[in-house]
């Protein structure tokens, strides 16, 4: 099994005055610190540094490569340079026994599903009893994210872009977050202005990003830097 020491990763800061929500009221109010059973035990690195120094400019490269900024030099709907399906899978293993590492150690229950999706390694994680490893609003999970990234990295000395998921999280986020693009598009083409949305993840970009793309007379783009990054809706000229 993988060395399941667990590097250090931030957790997002919350909204700062956003013009639309992309919230839901029925966020769990967790933190980076998973709980269990009212034993306290802490999700934290301990010789690591920030993962953005081993994806490097990782997030703004997957949200602009949804949005369609970089995804035009393809080779078969995957990203040119991109690894072969075996290196991928094979990333997918390895963070899955990270995953199934972290579990054990927490003493969670979580059936552990492995696979290559869209041209990237994915793990999903199923089970009852998970929502402290979502976080509120997916903070907790981003960060757990960029932990089993980093530990792909550390065997097999590539960034990965694996994306991680907890009880079907970024299913149901990608469905929020859809009707709030549709509603930023609906003012833009009202008023005719601008609409900054509130600060959000890459995953979460990324999913803005897609139902502004596919809809005409408007466009999308990312300002700011994280964790104050965040999407601006506008009508194309």
């Amino acid at each position: 099994m993988t060395d399941t020491s667990i590097p250090r990763a931030e957790q997002p800061i919350g909204d700062t005055d956003p013009v639309l929500s992309a919230g839901t009221p029925a966020e769990a109010e967790t933190t980076e610190t998973a709980t269990v059973a009212g034993d306290n035990t802490d999700v934290r690195p301990d010789d690591v540094a920030d993962a953005d120094d081993v994806d490097g400019e990782e997030d703004e490269d997957e949200e602009d490569e949804e949005s369609g900024e970089a995804a035009k030099a393809t080779n078969g709907g995957r990203p040119a340079g991109a690894t072969s399906d075996a290196d991928l899978f094979r990333q997918s293993e390895i963070a899955a026994d990270y995953v199934e590492g972290l579990l054990d150690i927490l003493d969670y229950d979580g059936d552990i599903d492995e696979l290559v999706s869209a041209g990237r390694p994915v793990v999903e994680v199923v089970g009852g009893r998970l929502q402290a490893l979502v976080g509120q609003r997916g903070a907790t999970l981003e960060a757990l994210q960029e932990l089993t990234r980093l530990a792909v990295f550390r065997q097999t000395g590539s960034p990965s872009r694996l994306l991680l998921d907890v009880g079907g999280y970024r299913a149901t986020r990608r469905k929020e977050l859809s009707a709030v693009a549709k509603n930023a598009v609906e003012k833009v083409k009202q008023h005719g202005e601008a609409v900054r949305l509130e600060p959000m993840s890459a995953f979460e970009r990324k999913c803005v990003h897609d139902v502004v793309n596919a809809i005409t007379g408007v466009e999308s783009e990312s300002e700011g830097v994280e964790p104050n990054r965040r999407i601006v809706v506008r009508p194309v000229d």
